[in-house]
């Protein structure tokens, strides 16, 4: 989130954030966002007695501020698909593989187990399928034989917040 908006308040990003929106109160983002100034808002799924409920509160809240683009960053909930339905085509989400390979969780260790040569992080529309939308951007590291889920998972990071904003200023483009 941070790197997004820095790079839209440095115009490397031709973007404006309308809105910072959590779904954990407690989320270091907010803070962040808070101290560079942009609009904040809490979803707390906890509050909710079912997903569809809280995705519906997520849509209200979002319709509010009518984003071109939602960009997920850090946000670890599953979005159900009446809420990736309306909004189909405008969210894009960074995951730290190369996907289509391990999506979902412990992407890092799962590549080291399988013997990989190369890791890295996508950048995807995001679709009603985990992970799976098609893929805007991709940019790889190599994994090496001393690496664990942390070096490794450093490494890729260190990739993620460039191709983040560049795979978003492609989709502005189009």
């Amino acid at each position: 989130m941070q790197a997004l908006a820095q790079a839209c308040a440095s115009s490397k990003l031709n973007a404006e954030v309308v809105l910072v929106l959590s779904n954990n109160p407690d989320a270091p983002g907010l803070n962040s966002a808070a101290k560079l100034g942009l609009s904040t808002a809490v979803v707390d799924h906890k509050a909710f007695a079912s997903s569809a409920e809280f995705d519906q509160a997520l849509c209200a809240e979002l319709d509010n501020v009518s984003p071109d683009w939602i960009a997920l960053a850090g946000f670890m909930r599953i979005l159900g698909e009446p809420f990736v339905d309306h909004w189909s085509g405008k969210i894009v989400n960074i995951h730290p593989s190369l996907l289509p390979a391990y999506p979902g969780l412990n992407t890092h260790q799962r590549a080291i187990d399988a013997g990989d040569k190369k890791a890295g992080a996508t950048v995807h529309y995001v679709t009603s399928t985990l992970d799976a939308g098609p893929v805007i951007a991709q940019h790889s590291v190599p994994i090496y034989p001393q690496d664990t889920a942390q070096t490794l998972a450093a490494r890729v990071i260190a990739v993620e917040h460039a191709l983040y904003v560049e795979a978003l200023q492609k989709c502005i483009a189009t």
